[in-house]
C-alpha cells in the first residue's frame, strides 16, 4: 500500500495510528533480526566461554590446593627411588656378586652344576641380568641357600624353580634344583641414551 503524507494526513486517527503502529512493529523486526540477534548470539557465546573460564579457574584452584600434597608424595617417591637404587649393583659389582652367590650355595653343602649368565636385558635405567642355576644337595642346604640368597644386600629373585632326582642313601636326601636367578643392575647415563635411543629407533620403524 503506497501511502504517501498528504494521503496519510487525510487518514482518520485510528487509521493513522494503526499505520504508526505497523511501522514500529516493522523497524522492531528489522532491528530484532539485523542488530539484537547476532548480539544475543556473541552474549551467549561469551557466556559459555565466561562458564568455561570459571570451571577451569576452580579446577586450577583445586590443583593449586593439591600441590603441597603432590610435591610431598613426588619427594617421597623419589627418595624411595633413590634406596631402590643403592641395592642395584653397578657393571663393575656384578662378578663379586654371582661369586658371592656361588660362595654361599657351596658353603650351604651345594653342587653347581650350571651357573651360566645369560644376555642382560636392558630396561630404562636397569638391566636385568638372568642366571640359570642347577644345584645339587641335601634338601636343607638348598632352603638355607635361598634364604641367604633372599637376604643378600643386592636384590636377587629366584624363580622357575624345578626339583628333579630325588634320591635318598640313608643318611640324607639329595635333590637337584634348577632355577633362573635374576639380579639387577643399575645403567649409568650413557648406556641409559643408548638404550633410549635404540627404543625409539624400534619405535620409529
Amino acid at each position: 500500500m503506497d501511502l504517501g503524507v498528504e494521503k496519510i494526513a487525510k487518514l482518520s486517527n485510528k487509521q493513522k495510528i494503526a499505520v504508526m503502529i505497523s511501522l514500529l512493529l516493522i523497524v522492531g523486526v528489522v532491528m530484532f533480526f539485523l542488530l539484537i540477534r547476532p548480539k544475543h548470539k556473541d552474549l551467549k557465546s561469551l557466556e559459555d566461554k565466561l562458564g568455561k573460564l570459571q570451571a577451569q579457574v576452580q579446577k586450577d584452584r583445586v590443583t593449586a590446593a593439591k600441590l603441597p600434597i603432590l610435591q610431598k608424595e613426588y619427594d617421597k617417591l623419589n627418595r624411595q627411588l633413590e634406596a631402590v637404587l643403592t641395592e642395584l649393583p653397578n657393571q663393575k659389582e656384578i662378578p663379586a656378586l654371582l661369586t658371592s652367590v656361588t660362595d654361599e650355595g657351596k658353603k650351604a653343602g651345594l653342587e653347581f652344576l650350571v651357573f651360566r649368565p645369560k644376555p642382560e636385558q636392558k630396561k630404562e635405567f636397569y638391566a636385568e641380568v638372568p642366571i640359570d642355576i642347577t644345584v645339587l644337595g641335601p634338601y636343607k642346604s638348598i632352603g638355607d641357600f635361598f634364604s641367604t640368597v633372599g637376604s643378600l644386600p643386592r636384590i636377587m629373585n629366584i624363580r622357575n624353580v624345578a626339583f628333579t632326582d630325588i634320591k635318598s642313601d640313608g643318611a640324607q636326601t639329595n635333590i637337584k634344583v634348577t632355577c633362573l636367578a635374576t639380579t639387577f643392575r643399575f645403567l649409568d647415563k650413557s648406556e641409559q641414551i643408548d638404550t633410549k635411543e635404540k627404543k625409539n629407533a624400534k619405535k620409529g620403524k
